[in-house]
């Protein structure tokens, strides 16, 4: 067995590696031989609700019973095979049959595939790890991402940023890859929950970026009676007074007038407004080297208010 590495279902698809793999049937085996995971796109759901492949070098059948992982007892949804079509999925090749014509098709398991990421790489991360992720899917308490060959983790709305928002699309897009780390682990279940504002920075490394006198670009999150508040970053807010007219998700030109570290504020005067043009700007990460937090504190020293976070691998 090979040193496999697991990712997120789409990361391997746009490998040499994984080309190289399907490129020919002498590969093909190889790969099957290896125990592998592949990736390729799924093109159609047959009436039995078994999924087409297409490898390239020849076709790919993965069963219904075998495109994902569940818990004992329960059976694969019919709705968890239809929305593999036109997306890539991972796979195990399990077998290589002749269909009638004599030409070879491969036998899949995409849960196969998921068996492995949990065994060899999930089951093995600890709170405070860091790792990639790919949104998959939006509601209004949180976005679900998927951690690794297709398995899903929960990463709720107040995790994603300091700066408040009303829904996770207010950051994010289906499809999105993103940094995550390891929020916890349910002893009981085995689900992964994970949070996302620790890689955003904490308010002095996001405030670094502005100066008392500056006129920015942020977009509004929240309309007060006593305020308004308009995120410059994801992890950084200030509040300007209330103004007429303004609604949550317009861009706003603020001119910075005051930042008090010792209590995180910043005083905006808002300029003017406009609909928000850029919703999806690129996220900057504060990554730390070891690929771990142990323990990650917004807030500056000897500030009033404390907003921290501690990640118990116990």
């Amino acid at each position: 067995m090979s040193n496999q590495k697991y990712y997120p279902e789409g990361f391997l698809s746009q490998s040499k590696e994984n080309a190289e793999f399907l490129a020919a049937i002498p590969s093909v085996e190889r790969a099957m031989k290896e125990g592998r995971i592949l990736e390729a796109n799924a093109v159609l759901c047959d009436q039995d609700l078994s999924v087409t492949v297409d490898l390239g070098c020849m076709k790919g059948v993965l069963p219904k019973e075998e495109v994902a992982l569940t818990n004992p007892g329960e059976g694969v949804k019919d709705i968890a095979v239809i929305t593999r079509v036109g997306k890539p999925v991972c796979f195990k090749i399990m077998s290589i049959e002749r269909d009638l014509y004599g030409q070879p098709v491969a036998v899949l398991s995409r849960k196969e595939a998921q068996k492995a990421c949990m065994s060899e790489f999930l089951s093995k991360l600890t709170a405070g790890d860091v790792i990639d992720a790919k949104v998959t899917h939006l509601e209004h308490f949180g976005a679900f991402v998927d951690i690794g060959c297709g398995i899903v983790s929960l990463l709720s709305i107040d995790c994603i940023s300091v700066s408040r928002i009303t829904h996770p699309q207010d950051r994010f897009r289906v499809g999105d890859t993103i940094k995550a780390v390891i929020k916890s682990v349910d002893p009981q279940t085995g689900r992964i929950y994970v949070t996302h504002k620790e890689l955003l920075g904490t308010w002095e490394e996001n405030a670094a970026h502005f100066a008392v006198g500056q006129t920015v670009a942020g977009i509004v999150r929240s309309v007060e009676d006593y305020g308004i508040f308009v995120e410059l970053t994801p992890n950084l807010a200030g509040l300007a007074e209330y103004k007429e007219g303004i609604s949550v998700g317009q861009t706003a030109a603020v001119y910075i007038k005051n930042m008090v570290k010792e209590r995180m504020k910043i005083k905006l005067v808002l300029i003017d407004s406009c609909p928000n043009i850029s919703p999806n700007e690129k996220l900057e990460y504060y990554l730390p080297e070891q690929a771990h937090i142990d323990y990650w504190r917004y807030s500056p020293e000897h500030c009033e208010k404390m907003i921290e976070s501690f990640f118990d691998a116990s």
